[in-house]
């Protein structure tokens, strides 16, 4: 199985890769390899198992100013259309991709997973907060306020600012509810660092119990 990873947002993209492959993966860098590295990769195995865990950084090589070039004249993507069988997790994540059609055909074949992942644009502070203060009074109504603002924000970025909101009211209030909020807010966050439920609907959860903590 292949996985393609590409975008901004370093960070997401870095937890992907640990939901895929674990905390122990081979790693390659693109530009030290060569087709038979590539052959190896996909089909050689480990002393220690048959399935292999594989992250390939930038295979796509850089751009020169004559225009989007193989390294040395080699089309990867060309190649690894034959080894999409492969026993192996193989991750491959582009910081530069190639505008090349081996490149979005590659993406498009059966046993082949490519996802993009972009950064947020700027949070809107006061709608975040907006949406906190309804939470507190009403789960189902900060839920829909939510959904309005999904599309065009980082659910990261959100719980960021979320959590600066919390903290304000806890240390104006000293209340025990704002305690057990903060104390939510933390089992938020690790659940969003550590399963595959969609952000966006681990803070849905969120908001519908705060105004009953």
């Amino acid at each position: 199985m292949f996985f393609v990873f590409t975008g901004d947002d370093r960070a997401k993209i870095s937890q992907e890769v640990k939901k895929v492959l674990g905390e122990t993966y081979e790693v390659f860098e693109g530009e030290n390899l060569n087709i038979q590295d590539l052959v190896n990769i996909c089909q050689g195995m480990s002393l220690f198992s048959s399935k292999r865990k594989i992250l390939i950084k930038d295979l796509t090589p850089a751009r020169k100013d004559e225009g989007d070039e193989m390294k040395d004249g080699i089309d990867f993507y060309a190649e690894l259309k034959n080894y999409v069988n492969t026993p192996h997790e193989i991750v491959i994540w582009e910081t530069k991709v190639s505008r090349k059609k081996s490149f979005k055909e590659f993406k498009a074949m059966p046993g082949v997973k490519a996802l993009e992942f972009k950064l947020g644009r700027p949070a809107d502070a006061n709608l975040i907060f907006n949406v906190v203060d309804i939470a507190l009074r009403d789960g189902e109504r900060a839920v829909k306020e939510l959904r309005k603002l999904e599309d065009d924000n980082d659910p990261y970025m959100f719980t960021g600012i979320m959590v600066g909101k919390l903290c304000t009211l806890y240390n104006y209030r000293m209340g025990s509810k704002e305690k057990r909020a903060l104390v939510a807010l933390s089992e938020l966050d690790m659940a969003m660092k550590t399963t595959t439920i969609s952000p966006w609907s681990l803070i849905e959860s969120y908001l519908l119990q705060l105004s009953s903590l």
